[in-house]
């Protein structure tokens, strides 16, 4: 390379689409990840918890939902609200703030007196969980490199997996342990404290986004050098220029009609994923109760475990070394696709649903495409096609929107499944999953691509043709 291009200057977003994977990016993901390990443990234990708490307050079914589904009500409006914040004074202050919301929601919830401080305690506790999303998926991709992006923000969701496998083992030990119920429930719920207030101060001492300081606050030169100095060199930001780029306001965003597409898109395929995933998930033990009426709650712990260790932890490891290969849009859709056909192939065989073993290989195989596919997907690509002024805002609407979803999954699971059977629940959970196909086409396909560039890509552009431009 000759001395001219050498002392070329580029934008911040130029420098770090370019810059090595670095110990930085790999700090970053554990940092970021601490978050969704929580909300993956929290997911899991709550539907033990809401096993425990109802039998020892004897709550009705409707109080019980909300024990299990408060927090992710909080996750609906947390999201929203701290996806916006972000945008106004940056990604760094709601990066740390929300991390000690999960830790008084946890501990609050683990000293709860009744079921209604369990449940305000639970909705403060998804609070910090939904501000998490958007923030956390934002910092990765914003800090990410172009080849390496979906790979990155997947890493920072794959924690979940850990949490998923840890959750079960956990309540394993504490039901194993001679402990009463009540002491039982309030430790798995209070030990979710513990991976949030671990990174509180590791949170607070990361950079501002470079991209949001350089292109929002337009401070170009201090955003490089801040990310110069925190990735020990690895980053060379000696030459940068500003970038020029007009900002879009708010009102702007909402009367823009691709930004409504990309909105449909993105909220519309979280909120049909976590209908089902969620719903199913939290109802997993209900479910396998229908399928194998004699199971303990331990053997149930360890079948559930099990789905978790075969299925999903590959799930997940497949979409964090393929997805950048495959394509990010494309990957969503193959996934909603396997997931349909898993759902309505048990759905239309009735011993599918009576037989423990075909039912767990069935359903564990759509968890496998679950993981390798929309739970995965459905976090990284809002995170990827906003502008940079609007993408908390923007991610924090799809990811509020999907926790709505959840939201009503919870709800509506147990009734479904009380009304039209589990044959009649996985129908609905199939045509969940077709619907996402047709909201999943409505987004770009920003693999390896720059943040600049896919946030500005036509709706539906091909696989092919965006690797082509990114090359």
């Amino acid at each position: 390379m000759g001395k001219g291009s050498e002392t070329v200057a580029r934008t911040v977003g130029q420098i770090l689409d370019d810059a090595p994977t670095s110990a930085f990016h790999r700090r970053a993901v554990v940092i970021s990840g601490m978050g969704f390990f929580t909300d993956a443990y929290d997911l899991f234990v709550i539907g033990t918890v809401a096993a425990l708490v109802q039998s020892q307050w004897s709550l009705s079914t409707t109080e019980t939902s909300w024990v299990t589904g408060s927090a992710i009500l909080g996750a609906f409006l947390g999201a929203m609200v701290f996806g916006r914040i972000a945008d106004k004074i940056g990604r760094k202050s709601v990066y740390t703030a929300v991390a000690a919301i999960m830790v008084v929601g946890a501990i609050g919830s683990s000293f709860a007196p009744n079921v209604l401080t369990l449940v305000l305690a639970r909705f403060v506790l998804g609070l910090g969980i939904g501000g998490d999303y958007p923030v956390s998926a934002v910092l990765m991709s914003e800090y990410a490199n172009r080849n390496d992006r979906g790979r990155l923000v997947g890493l920072v969701f794959s924690m979940q997996a850990v949490g998923l496998i840890v959750g079960p083992l956990v309540g394993l030990g504490l039901l194993s342990s001679g402990l009463s119920e009540n002491l039982t429930w309030r430790l798995l719920l209070g030990l979710g404290a513990i991976p949030a207030a671990a990174v509180i101060y590791l949170r607070a001492r990361m950079p501002e986004s470079p991209r949001f300081q350089a292109h929002v606050k337009k401070q170009s030169e201090l955003a490089a050098a801040e990310l110069h100095q925190f990735a020990n060199g690895a980053v060379d930001a000696t030459t940068v220029r500003a970038n020029t780029t007009t900002l879009m306001a708010p009102r702007q965003f909402f009367a823009n009609r691709r930004m409504w597409l990309l909105i449909i898109g993105t909220a519309g395929s979280w909120f049909l994923f976590d209908y089902a995933y969620y719903g199913n998930t939290l109802s997993l033990p209900s479910i396998l109760l229908e399928v194998s009426p004699n199971a303990t709650i331990k053997v149930k712990l360890l079948l559930t475990l099990a789905m978790f260790v075969v299925f999903a932890l590959p799930g997940y490891i497949l979409a964090v070394t393929k997805i950048d290969r495959i394509g990010h849009r494309k990957l969503q859709t193959i996934g909603f696709a396997v997931m349909a056909a898993c759902f309505l192939l048990l759905a239309v065989v009735p011993k599918f649903t009576t037989m423990v073993v075909p039912f767990i290989l069935i359903f564990g195989f759509s968890y496998l495409f679950t993981e390798f596919g929309p739970n995965t997907t459905t976090f990284i690509l809002p995170s990827e096609v906003f502008p940079v002024e609007m993408r908390t805002t923007g991610h924090g609407i799809a990811a509020g929107i999907g926790k709505f979803g959840a939201f009503v999954g919870v709800f509506m699971v147990p009734r479904l499944q009380a009304s039209i059977g589990l044959r009649g629940l996985l129908v609905v959970a199939g045509i969940s999953a077709i619907a996402g196909l047709g909201t999943t086409a409505l987004l770009p396909e920003p693999t390896q691509t720059s943040l600049e560039d896919s946030s500005h890509r036509p709706a539906s552009r091909p696989v092919d043709q965006a690797s082509n431009q990114a090359a």
